[in-house]
């Protein structure tokens, strides 16, 4: 059935069949409303899309973080070697000004290929070296560990849950989206109680916000203009709440009503498929009894409320 401009199209299955009326054939068609079944397919399907690729980001976290440990043991082990060696070579210079020699001493020789070597910008940088790569290898391991505890793959019981954790990690696993476009900043309760949550279900519904938020300023800041994300956390007796906002484009107002529908996107064709907001919403409201709200100013930025209750929905 194609749209009618206006409305939204009704997904219906028809059956067709014969009943007999006074010794006659008559066609019956019956027409059900499918609705529901269509969103739970959507939803499974995403789902299953969504474990994939839990599964691939764990295993590959898996693989990445042995060979970053070895990594890590030698470049310490370098700097280690390197810093009794620079204490060595001191001893030697104590001795070498001590005995002193001729121009074709074992001294001089010592001197001369000393300055060859560039000795002093080597003594200051090599140690400097060790630390840089020490910290890349310190910030590839946070990143793998961030990547494991993104993945929760094949999830289906709730458990305790750290949000400040899961949005630390969850920043970490995003990055790549928002450091080109923005700063970002997370003001985080430090005392946050515990939420019982679908671990693996709040991590999707962060991971699509921060991702929205880095889109929607990329829009409006121009090339080499950095706009801002922050990230706070709170709490009060039954709720835990977090605050995403961005200053990027905003939504209109005509549209706020709309951005949880299931494939209402404002984006360029290919660019999205409106299912992000879908899924916030199915899970926080749905599966964990919360709320979402929006606060938004065209041309100003957004701000997207989620709010937890702290013990999980009444079983």
């Amino acid at each position: 059935m194609l749209p009618i401009p206006g409305r939204t199209p009704l997904p219906v299955s028809r059956h067709t069949f014969e009943i007999f009326i006074g010794g006659k054939v008559h066609l019956v068609q019956v027409v059900f409303d499918i609705t529901d079944r269509k969103n739970l397919e959507r939803k499974l399907n995403i789902a299953q899309k969504l474990e994939s690729i839990g599964q691939l980001a764990s295993g590959i976290a898996h693989e990445i973080n042995t060979p970053i440990q070895y990594v890590g043991d030698s470049v310490r082990f370098v700097k280690e070697v390197v810093d009794d060696m620079f204490e060595l070579i001191g001893l030697y210079e104590a001795v070498v000004d001590e005995v002193g020699g001729g121009p074709t001493s074992p001294v001089r020789k010592i001197l001369e290929f000393k300055d060859d070597m560039d000795y002093e910008f080597v003594f200051e940088e090599a140690p400097k070296a060790c630390d840089r790569a020490l910290e890349g290898l310190h910030r590839v391991a946070s990143i793998v560990l961030a990547m494991k505890n993104f993945s929760h793959p094949g999830e289906e019981e709730t458990r305790a849950v750290d949000i400040n954790k899961a949005i630390e990690n969850t920043v970490t696993v995003a990055r790549n989206e928002w450091k080109y476009v923005a700063d970002l900043e997370m003001n985080l309760a430090p005392d946050l109680p515990f939420v019982r949550c679908f671990p693996g279900g709040i991590n999707q519904v962060l991971l699509n916000i921060l991702v929205n938020a880095a889109h929607a300023i990329a829009e409006v800041e121009p090339s080499g203009q950095r706009g801002s994300i922050t990230v706070d956390t709170g709490f009060d007796d039954e709720f835990v709440e977090i605050r995403i906002s961005d200053s990027g484009c905003g939504i209109p107002k005509e549209n706020l009503t709309k951005v949880f529908d299931p494939f209402f996107t404002t984006k360029e064709v290919g660019k999205g498929t409106g299912q992000g907001l879908a899924i916030v919403h199915d899970i926080i409201v749905d599966k964990h009894g919360g709320t979402v709200d929006i606060e938004s100013e065209e041309g100003k930025g957004t701000t997207f409320i989620l709010r937890l209750p702290i013990d999980g929905l009444p079983e």
